[in-house]
């Protein structure tokens, strides 16, 4: 850098030594932009299409949420009016935060874990086995008639796959409504979205395990790595922090906006709101309501939530390995 004029310099003078020159962190930053210029031309499209479809709708939504919005008037600015609604008002958003980081706190764990594990165990198979395994834990995120599925066997009639076996072993007498009694519809939301989670954090873990160079197992083990967990925590999980925040970015996110789950099996709204997430109550009110500030606040608040708890699992996964 020092061979480089860089404008805008801040010239010091120190009594007894020659005047030094200071650059500007934006000097610095814009010389160092100019050294990668062709990086940044070839990541412009992406860039471009992320400022558009990404940052500018929340930045957006962030604008209306302090507005009163019905899609048929111009947006009429009334401060923080949605968010006290929001909290001291409106008792069904209450039930849907607490719903949604019961599911969070419970699915979002559980399924990060799973994907991770189930990973870590097939990238030991024979390769054609391997693919076909992948294919089999994947199957469930992309299959289009899984929710029917489900209702089958929690149907409340006698017909119903859970009901038809507890009946025939004697458990129960009569059949129970399963998608209809409030206690056991969280349970069984949660069930479904855990057989759903193994989708694309799946994937990117199965790809980063492939990634790891084996020659950093032979050198563990000439430093002391003497087991499988020990290379697990030492070797392969440092090896792979990119994969690991991925997955856990689509798993937070996943885990924070159910939804269609929800609604598919408990219907919409369901019994006394059991199943109400804040994603649900977001559709309730932008989509039959109409009432587009008010639902930009709820997702707002959706995104702050999102954000904290992703830079959270940032801060946790800076020590695996330590």
């Amino acid at each position: 850098m020092s061979n480089i004029d860089l404008p805008n310099q801040r010239t010091t003078t120190v009594a007894g030594k020659t005047p030094t020159s200071t650059p500007s962190w934006w000097a610095v930053k814009w010389e160092i932009m100019k050294g990668h210029k062709h990086s940044y031309i070839l990541m412009s499209p992406y860039l471009l299409l992320f400022a558009v479809f990404t940052v500018l709708p929340v930045i957006m939504s962030i604008v209306i949420s302090f507005t009163y919005f019905n899609m048929l008037e111009f947006p009429r600015f009334i401060g923080w009016q949605n968010y006290g609604r929001l909290f001291l008002e409106d008792d069904v958003f209450l039930i849907a935060v607490k719903n949604t980081i019961l599911f969070a706190v419970i699915t979002g764990p559980l399924s990060y874990i799973a994907c991770f594990v189930f990973a870590w165990l097939i990238n030991d198979l024979r390769p054609k086995l391997r693919a076909f395994m992948t294919l089999v834990f994947y199957a469930p995120s992309i299959s289009g008639n899984v929710y029917f599925l489900w209702q089958m066997i929690f149907s409340g009639d006698r017909y119903g796959i859970a009901n038809g076996f507890l009946i025939k072993m004697g458990v129960i007498l009569d059949p129970i409504l399963w998608l209809k009694t409030e206690k056991y519809i969280m349970p069984i939301v949660i069930l479904v979205q855990l057989w759903l989670s193994l989708g694309t954090g799946f994937l990117a873990f199965i790809a980063g395990l492939q990634t790891v160079d084996k020659t950093l197992y032979e050198a563990g083990a000439v430093d002391g790595v003497k087991n499988r967990w020990q290379e697990l925590w030492y070797i392969t999980l440092p090896s792979m922090k990119p994969q690991l925040m991925f997955g856990a970015v689509i798993q937070i996110t996943a885990s924070l906006a159910i939804a269609d789950v929800s609604i598919y099996l408990a219907g919409f709204p369901s019994v006394n709101y059991a199943a109400e997430t804040i994603v649900t109550h977001l559709i309730d009110f932008g989509t039959i309501r109409f009432e587009m500030g008010y639902a930009s606040a709820i997702a707002t608040v959706l995104f702050l939530l999102m954000l904290g708890a992703n830079l959270a699992v940032q801060r946790l996964l800076r020590k695996v390995g330590n």
